[in-house]
């Protein structure tokens, strides 16, 4: 489930996932069945565990312009900009993390309040039983080792073939979330000639 369902064009956020889950878990357990959530992005598994906060929807508009304001002025400049509406938030958004700031200072534009006032309401808890399990190797290196190995796979697998197709897209550039996943920025990024493969490894 939830394998292959947006275009790389198409944002879907941690509320979209949280939805889409919901209906899933549903249907699954109808059918007489256990659902069993593997993965991934703990941003997703908290949103769907904790709630999510009643933010608004993206608007392309608004993030457009503030894409324009980054680059005459820079992410910097629109970083101090969120200190000063939402102090909280810029100590939490790394000042390279434009995915972040654009997003913080689009839904204080959009609601005139800001990110950290509308997350403290987390909205409707999780309404089924769960039980969480972790597997973790007891070193860190293992971990990154694992990490590696995958990504070796991946590019076995033809995954710099998949990129390139990406790139030769004309809706697709490498400010989009979806190809700012880490893997895909990275292998974006070489064949843009701005790292050796080293590097991008």
């Amino acid at each position: 489930h939830l394998i292959d369902i947006r275009d790389a064009a198409e944002s879907y956020s941690a509320a979209d996932f949280r939805n889409d889950a919901l209906r899933l878990i549903a249907e699954i357990q109808h059918r007489g069945n256990i659902p069993i959530l593997v993965g991934g992005t703990m941003l997703y598994f908290k949103a769907l565990l904790e709630g999510i906060s009643p933010l608004p929807e993206a608007n392309a508009e608004i993030r457009a312009q503030l894409e324009r304001e980054a680059q005459s002025r820079g992410w910097a400049a629109l970083h101090d900009e969120l200190a000063r509406v939402d102090a909280i938030a810029a100590q939490r958004i790394h000042p390279n993390d434009p995915q972040r700031i654009n997003r913080a200072l689009e839904v204080y534009r959009i609601t005139g309040r800001s990110l950290t006032e509308l997350t403290a309401d987390k909205g409707e808890p999780f309404p089924f039983p769960a039980h969480q399990f972790a597997i973790a190797p007891a070193e860190r290196s293992v971990l990154h080792q694992r990490i590696a190995l995958r990504f070796e796979q991946m590019l076995a697998a033809g995954f710099e073939q998949e990129v390139q197709a990406l790139r030769l897209r004309t809706d697709l550039h490498v400010d989009l979330p979806s190809i700012r996943c880490v893997g895909y920025r990275q292998m974006w990024q070489y064949l843009d000639g701005e790292c050796s493969y080293t590097e991008m490894t």
